[in-house]
């Protein structure tokens, strides 16, 4: 497995390195300076090296370099995956953007980490919760910080995610379904490429050891439960959680888990079929002879219900290189030519539901010695749309087990966002 785990600058200096296994020395730290971090390589090649029968796979955090050591046929993602939990794990203790410094200054706390997360070059416990019980940034011991016996039995024990003797004021669960659509739309119209990736994130605030069911719209679940009227989701895939009881998922298709405290990602899933457009935007665009000018006529059309609304929506239109300049008309909102980004930029920080916009602009171009056809790269769109999901998925339930029979609040946020939202011209 991992033999060796270095963080190193932008110069290439070992800042933080542990070995796990003897197969590999710091001397293969001036390997991978000269052939990675003095060239450059980083977001250009691939981020797997092999040097001298040692593969170095790495990932980067500000100008900091990630590095995993083997000599082994690991499985990469593996090893990713832990380089990422490694670096989500230090956000958690020294804050989203730690730099240099601010590793410099908690070496003892890092290594400790490093410890506690791999074990011979495998990786162990990385859950920020278990780790926060028995390794805290300062000296003082919180007060309710378990006993040594009891903490041996949280790490060692089937539910390691959730401490027990958890105790709240009001018992509370936030759930957000978050999306993200991907289209890639021809210029006549035609769906390329459409599919919408979602995840469900919770915050939960429970006293206790409660077990949650939670039930989306899913269609095989909807299949089964004829008294449910309401269309279901044919969901392609999904990931959860390790504290969803997958045996009991296969089983029966339900979603029952003991959360961990505080916020965490339930489920991830995607969706391809059956896929609500939250904007439909059609385009004309037509190229005056010799290439003098270009008229680009835009229609855009929001799908989703007029009692909804978007904001932070942005189109940008692109124009050939050599515009000169752009007189441009527009129902609402501002819109003005950007040459760095070779584009007309169309911003509205809210736009209803159902509502119609459009955009026309006559643009001049600057006469080339030696004009080339202009490409016609891809109209690019982002926005938000809060309470809407394109895929259709919806919460239908989520029930709070627990001896004590407590009352649970609940609240559930949908927000719809543009992945890589693009309209061919």
């Amino acid at each position: 497995m991992i033999s060796m785990i270095m963080v190193l600058n932008q110069k290439g200096d070992i800042m933080i390195s542990r070995q796990y296994r003897d197969d590999v020395g710091r001397a293969a730290a001036d390997s991978f300076r000269l052939q990675v971090v003095a060239a450059k390589e980083t977001g250009t090649e691939a981020p797997v090296k092999r040097i001298e029968n040692c593969s170095f796979l790495y990932t980067r955090h500000l100008n900091m370099y990630f590095v995993a050591l083997t000599r082994s046929n690991v499985n990469p993602a593996l090893v990713f995956e832990y380089l990422f939990q490694l670096i989500r794990i230090l956000k958690a203790y020294l804050g989203e953007d730690f730099d240099e410094n601010a590793m410099r200054n908690n070496m003892t706390l890092i290594y400790e980490l490093m410890d506690e997360t791999m074990d011979f070059g495998y990786p162990q416990n990385c859950a920020v919760d278990v780790l926060r019980l028995y390794i805290n940034l300062g000296n003082v011991r919180p007060q309710d910080e378990p006993e040594p016996s009891q903490l041996t039995s949280q790490i060692t024990g089937a539910i390691d995610w959730r401490r027990e003797g958890i105790r709240h004021k009001k018992n509370e669960v936030y759930i957000d379904v978050l999306e993200s659509v991907n289209l890639l739309l021809s210029s006549n119209g035609n769906v390329l490429r459409n599919e919408v990736t979602g995840q469900v994130q919770m915050n939960t605030k429970l006293t206790g050891m409660p077990e949650c069911k939670f039930g989306l719209n899913d269609k095989l679940v909807i299949d089964k439960e004829k008294e449910d009227r309401k269309p279901g989701v044919e969901i392609d895939d999904c990931t959860f959680h390790r504290c969803v009881r997958l045996g009991k998922f296969d089983a029966d298709r339900t979603i029952t888990f003991i959360p961990p405290d505080g916020e965490f990602e339930l489920m991830r899933y995607r969706v391809t079929d059956n896929i609500n457009l939250p904007f439909r935007i059609i385009p004309a665009v037509q190229e005056e002879q010799g290439m003098t000018k270009v008229s680009i006529n835009l229609k855009v059309i929001a799908n989703f219900s007029d009692q909804l609304y978007a904001t932070h929506v942005v189109l940008k239109v692109p124009v050939p290189k050599n515009t000169a300049k752009a007189k441009i008309k527009h129902s609402f909102g501002r819109a003005k030519y950007e040459p760095e980004q070779q584009a007309i930029v169309w911003r509205v920080k809210r736009f209803a539901g159902k509502a119609e916009c459009h955009i026309n602009a006559e643009v001049d171009l600057m006469p080339t010695v030696r004009p080339k056809p202009w490409s016609r790269p891809p109209i690019n769109v982002e926005f938000q749309v809060p309470m809407f999901t394109a895929s259709g998925v919806h919460v239908r339930f989520l029930r709070v087990y627990d001896k004590s029979g407590y009352h649970t609040n609940r609240w559930v946020r949908y927000i719809t966002k543009a992945g890589n939202y693009q309209i061919r011209i």
